[in-house]
């Protein structure tokens, strides 16, 4: 049985994102980096913007700019997301319809991609011209931040699933394809509420997996002085703790997430 009230970015959001989290995390990182409180931030492929709406909560001096191909998710974000800020907070949010590739990108000190949302980009030309319009859009201090996930299995087909017993749902993670001439890949994710028929590819990514070298060199191509790495520690129990640290020596494991700095 499947039933007609069911909230898709809601159970992404449930899956896969901690808004508040990593908006501390942006502000943080931006500090250690340069010294002084960010003031303007941009979310590429913005989707429901939830990460730009903890963002303007954690300062009342802070915009916050969004900018997404896809007119679907900023119409929900706005019905949600933006109608839970105060009144000052909704002021500082200023979301778009628009592409990335295209110049015009609202200048800021921090821009930010994440949920790999750039591997969609699968030409070398196309990534750098995306690279280059960030680059160009950044104040003289501008960071960017992005993330980017590997290991062994990504490159095999699998699937992963995680039960949110709480909230009465699991969410799978789903890697269908993966072409290693390209190094392209399908990815789905699924959901299956309890005592309901399982949700197939409610969310589809068709995907290049770009490595952290080759993304290193194109940021340096189009100007960045400084790239780099923070890498997740791990637990007592050898899993993923949460915390990111700047390294330059990764752990082989077979699945791994990182973010990529870059400084201008």
């Amino acid at each position: 049985m499947v039933t007609s009230d069911f909230d898709k970015y809601e159970y992404y959001k449930k899956s896969v994102q901690t808004p508040d989290v990593e908006a501390q995390f942006l502000v943080k990182t931006f500090k250690d980096i340069r010294g002084t409180d960010v003031k303007t931030c941009r979310e590429d492929f913005c989707g429901t913007f939830a990460v730009s709406c903890e963002l303007a909560k954690l300062d009342p001096q802070l915009n916050v700019y969004g900018v997404d191909f896809d007119n679907e998710p900023i119409i929900y974000g706005n019905e949600t997301n933006l109608s839970l800020l105060s009144k000052n907070e909704k002021a500082r949010v200023h979301i778009s319809n628009g592409d990335v590739l295209e110049s015009g990108l609202p200048k800021v000190e921090l821009a930010f991609a994440l949920n790999f949302s750039y591997f969609i980009f699968k030409e070398r030309a196309l990534l750098k011209q995306y690279f280059q319009n960030v680059y160009n859009s950044l104040e003289n201090n501008g960071v960017f931040l992005m993330d980017c996930f590997g290991g062994s299995e990504c490159y095999e087909a699998n699937e992963e699933e995680t039960d949110h017993e709480d909230d009465g749902f699991s969410y799978f993670w789903d890697q269908d394809s993966y072409n290693p001439i390209t190094n392209e890949a399908q990815f789905y994710i699924h959901f299956q509420r309890d005592g309901e028929t399982k949700r197939e590819k409610v969310f589809s990514y068709d995907w290049r997996l770009w490595s952290i070298p080759e993304l290193r060199d194109i940021l340096t191509d189009v100007g960045f002085k400084k790239t780099t790495i923070y890498w997740e520690g791990t637990d007592e129990n050898g899993e993923g703790d949460g915390v990111y640290t700047p390294t330059e020596q990764g752990e082989d494991c077979e699945s791994w997430v990182a973010y990529i700095i870059a400084s201008k």
